[in-house]
């Protein structure tokens, strides 16, 4: 099927991709000519595990093409997605500005009959004020209807979440539309949960922010641990056992980030105050990860007299392992802190440095100063104490002996609870962890 894409972030550009994979002929199409030419040669501009393979195999087979001639791609096209952004407003709400474009663009440019698929998180009732606003501004006499395909992609792995999906949502006012989707996710040989639009809208939602409110409650079980003195490991193994519960999303640490849970949850609590409704639950994860984020320099605060001029190892900057993304990233907050307390930071991160140095270059600042350094070994040399602030393989790998031989002040503060608690505290390590008591 002829499939265009608007938008190349997470979302459109995986699903691009993995519909290329599938046999379809796909058009991706984006406003910034450097990122085409980019994807033009094979070359993905965010780091995804397998994207890149993909991309070049895609490209290689014709199957696959980049533009910003978005009338072209859209003219012909049976089924446009339409995936670009939905950030959040200061007020919480979704901006629906970049799906409102899109979808003008679309009813000026289609030629022929064609189903509109929203993929990006959007608000319940959105889909239906797409189809109007495209009818409102339709040129030529064609038949456009919109539905709902939200994704369930979690980054570091959204390669192999869109290829081996629990299953595919789709959200459809019509049978035509519903056969239309379902034609176009054959190839995946997936289960398909039909419902209508807003349905799909909400059970996006609903989803994102069960996820959210786990991580928070587990977050806040794990302070309460520190208190009493249980260990938030063993409590969460025993609670794994649950069927009703389950294994997944029951690690401690400080908090949640990225482009969809914070986002998500407040967009929801938002939608819900519009309606005349309070999410107490959703309100209460977005308060505790809040708090969360921050929770281990303000414990390295009340161990230390000072920050000013110590220098602090930083261990992952990405909000999660597998991800150059720094949306909502814990580490964000904490640099801040650092460098607002006049520490010397050495910060490491496999892949999200980049990243990093649009928000914090390389140099002195007002008070402290912050430098990129190529592997962890680097950052932690006479460090006088280290903050890990992400999960990666790499990080994880550090020998525990590391820390003391390295470090001038062998003192880690461990935001996502990799190490060993007793075997830190035999190499000679000052460790902190979330949850876990001092053995």
């Amino acid at each position: 099927m002829k499939i265009a894409v608007a938008g190349t972030g997470y979302v459109g550009l995986v699903a691009g991709v993995c519909f290329a994979e599938k046999g379809h002929d796909v058009t991706c199409v984006d406003v910034d000519e450097k990122k085409v030419k980019l994807m033009e040669s094979g070359v993905t501009p965010i780091y995804e595990e397998g994207l890149e393979d993909l991309m070049k195999k895609n490209n290689a087979a014709g199957r696959l093409h980049y533009t910003t001639d978005y009338k072209s791609a859209y003219k012909d096209a049976e089924a446009i997605f339409i995936g670009v952004g939905t950030p959040e407003q200061p007020d919480g709400s979704a901006n629906l500005s970049y799906i409102a474009t899109v979808s003008r663009q679309i009813a000026e440019s289609v030629e022929r009959d064609c189903l509109v698929v929203v993929k990006s998180t959007v608000p319940v009732g959105t889909n239906d004020k797409v189809e109007q606003f495209i009818h409102d501004f339709l040129v030529r006499d064609v038949k456009v209807e919109v539905a709902s395909n939200p994704e369930f992609l979690a980054q570091g792995s959204a390669v192999y979440d869109t290829l081996h999906a629990a299953r595919i949502i789709i959200g459809t006012e019509s049978k035509e539309a519903e056969a239309t989707l379902k034609k176009i996710y054959e190839p995946f040989n997936l289960p398909i949960v039909s419902v209508n639009r807003r349905s799909a809208e909400m059970i996006k939602y609903a989803c994102n922010d069960f996820l959210a409110l786990k991580i928070s409650y587990m977050n806040d079980i794990a302070n309460l641990c520190e208190l009493v003195g249980a260990d938030i490991d063993a409590v969460a193994e025993g609670m794994s056992y649950d069927a009703r519960i389950g294994a997944k999303f029951l690690n401690a640490g400080i908090g949640y980030g990225g482009s969809c849970f914070p986002k998500d949850t407040k967009a929801l609590k938002y939608l819900a105050k519009q309606n005349g409704y309070q999410l107490r639950t959703v309100e209460a994860a977005v308060d505790v990860n809040a708090e969360q984020k921050t929770k281990l320099f303000k414990k390295a605060s009340n161990r230390m007299i000072t920050f000013q001029n110590l220098r602090v190892a930083v261990l992952g900057l990405a909000f999660k392992a597998g991800t150059d993304d720094l949306r909502e990233a814990p580490s964000l907050d904490n640099v801040k802190l650092l460098l607002d307390s006049g520490a010397d930071i050495y910060a490491y991160d496999p892949i999200a440095t980049d990243n990093f140095k649009k928000c914090y270059p390389e140099g002195e600042f007002a008070k402290g100063s912050i430098h990129y350094v190529s592997t962890p070994e680097e950052a932690l040399q006479d460090a006088n104490i280290c903050f890990v602030f992400t999960e990666w393989g790499e990080i994880k790998a550090i020998p525990v002996e590391k820390f003391k031989e390295l470090m001038r002040i062998p003192l880690v503060y461990d935001g996502r609870n990799i190490y060993n608690v007793q075997e830190m505290k035999d190499a000679g390590v000052e460790y902190y962890s979330i949850g876990r008591p001092a053995k």
